[in-house]
């Protein structure tokens, strides 16, 4: 389990995570929600260690995030950050190997091999694993680097807004990728996503947030209501039942 005590974070004498507490369940899908400027981000990568905390601390494990040697930490969390920039050109498989790099250190055994080929299939890209990332459309590349981070094989899958430049049909593609990630493999998969019908039908568990502090945590069943919603974004959601799922109607 991952335990977060007391976080914060300030930029400029701005708190933009403020005091946040809360405990991330293993085997579920848990999305954080909220609006510009919640801090959800802020919050992931300090839960990563991408960013230092100012204040509090993050247990893996019940083993503080600062006491993990960085090669053990990226064995036990990967994160897939909002926008990712590589400067050198490379193909999918290229890219996917990345993922193996806390094991494999740049020289890839059959087992890593395997890793690779899983994640490629995984993620429906075999027929263009060969091609170079700038031939991609956006979405395709999203889920190339998505594929590195399922080849990092962590028990902690840590993603910022993976459905970035994604089209519906892709969107939908990748989130039930995500389900079938905790279903199948027991990952525990954590992500900030803007898109909350999106949270509705495929997270566990849900944290609200808004100006740097956890307004509610829940079930989804717990959080999709309107007046959860009204307080987090400043607007009435109405929220119908369709399909089993809880659905915000937000557009209106």
């Amino acid at each position: 389990m991952v335990k977060v005590r007391g976080v914060s974070k300030q930029y400029g004498g701005k708190k933009v995570v403020d005091n946040v507490s809360l405990e991330i369940a293993k085997g579920k899908i848990t999305s954080f929600i909220g609006p510009n400027g919640a801090g959800k981000s802020t919050l992931m990568s300090m839960i990563s260690r991408l960013i230092a905390k100012d204040e509090g601390e993050v247990l893996i494990e019940d083993r503080e995030i600062g006491q993990w040697k960085s090669g053990e930490l990226a064995k036990k969390i990967s994160i897939l950050k909002q926008s990712n920039h590589i400067n050198i050109r490379l193909t999918v498989r290229d890219l996917v190997n990345f993922g193996r790099f806390p094991y494999s250190q740049g020289r890839l055994n059959k087992e890593d091999e395997a890793y690779v080929d899983e994640a490629i299939r995984y993620m429906h890209l075999e027929t263009m694993q060969n091609k170079f990332l700038d031939e991609l459309s956006g979405g395709q590349k999203q889920r190339a680097f998505i594929a590195m981070v399922i080849a990092q094989n962590t028990e902690y899958v840590l993603l910022d807004e993976p459905l970035n430049n994604l089209d519906m049909n892709h969107s939908v593609q990748i989130m039930k990728v995500l389900r079938r990630l905790v279903d199948e493999l027991g990952k525990t998969v954590v992500l900030v996503i803007h898109d909350i019908n999106f949270a509705s039908c495929y997270s566990d568990y849900i944290v609200a947030l808004k100006d740097g502090k956890v307004v509610k945590e829940g079930t989804t069943d717990e959080i999709i209501e309107p007046s959860v919603l009204r307080e987090v974004y400043d607007m009435e959601i109405p929220v119908q039942e369709i399909g089993g799922n809880k659905i915000c109607v937000y557009f209106a």
